[in-house]
């Protein structure tokens, strides 16, 4: 099992960014939607815009592309759901909220991600404080979070070289490659996914690996493995913390 005592200590992170209007921020919602955990991604390619807003009942994400704006619920596993897990009033004042949450972040791209890709590395070079560049006089939002500290591990100390990728599968698998000289990895020598009920990492090693050419144990291997998946996958790092801390400014479940 991992230490989860070795942990590097928290850091705060400062962010004035440009949040233009939060139209959403007017929206009051039903007290059992107070805690959401958001999070939102953006494609340049086709201008693909999704919000996922994620309880402890359920789910509600959306989609907006291409001038269509569609959304969808899922269950406490992950899995699709015909129907809200919500009563219809309390679902559809989510949904209106979600909407224009969705809406105001769009507008923002993609600018404001590249502002909160830059403040994150800023905090990544030791600097607290980003501030971002605006042409004119603006209203700008001050944000200030509290990033989490990785776990310290150690380099890879086994033979040959490793990387990890996603893989596909439910739970967000990542495949463990290994290769014994300096080419790429590319042979899958462990997994490790997310357990939906603890919210914890698993590991297992993959058959017929040759543990004496790998170097290490399997044990050891997937002990490491559980490092990186933590680090990688569940800790959140300065650019997901502050992304979170932008959706809830804008949707108006913070003070400003």
């Amino acid at each position: 099992m991992t230490d989860l005592s070795l942990r590097l200590p928290n850091r705060r992170l400062r962010a004035v960014l440009n949040l233009g209007t939060k139209n959403a921020a007017t929206v009051t919602l039903p007290p059992r939607f107070a805690k959401p955990v958001l999070f939102a991604d953006w494609d340049d390619t086709d201008e693909f815009c999704a919000l996922y807003v994620e309880f402890t009942d359920g789910q509600l994400h959306l989609e907006t592309s291409e001038g269509r704006l569609e959304h969808h619920f899922h269950g406490l596993d992950g899995g699709h759901k015909n129907s809200s897990p919500w009563p219809i009033a309390d679902t559809e004042r989510l949904i209106v909220w979600a909407k224009l949450l969705l809406t105001d972040f769009k507008a923002l791209m993609p600018e404001l991600l590249d502002d909160i890709a830059q403040a994150a590395a800023w905090h990544d070079e030791g600097y607290d404080l980003y501030v971002c560049e605006v042409e004119e006089p603006t209203q700008l939002d001050l944000l200030e979070v509290e990033v989490e500290g990785e776990l310290m591990t150690l380099p890879w100390l086994g033979a040959g070289s490793v990387a990890h990728d996603h893989i596909d599968g439910d739970n967000h698998p990542i495949a463990l490659l290994w290769t014994p000289d300096g080419a790429e990895p590319d042979r899958p020598i462990a997994q490790a996914w997310l357990d939906p009920r603890s919210g914890a990492p698993l590991t297992k090693a993959g058959p017929g690996v040759d543990w004496t050419l790998v170097g290490m144990p399997a044990d050891e291997v997937l002990s490491w493995l559980e490092g990186i998946y933590l680090n990688h996958h569940v800790i959140p790092d300065a650019e997901g913390t502050l992304l979170a801390a932008v959706l809830s400014r804008l949707g108006g479940l913070d003070a400003d």
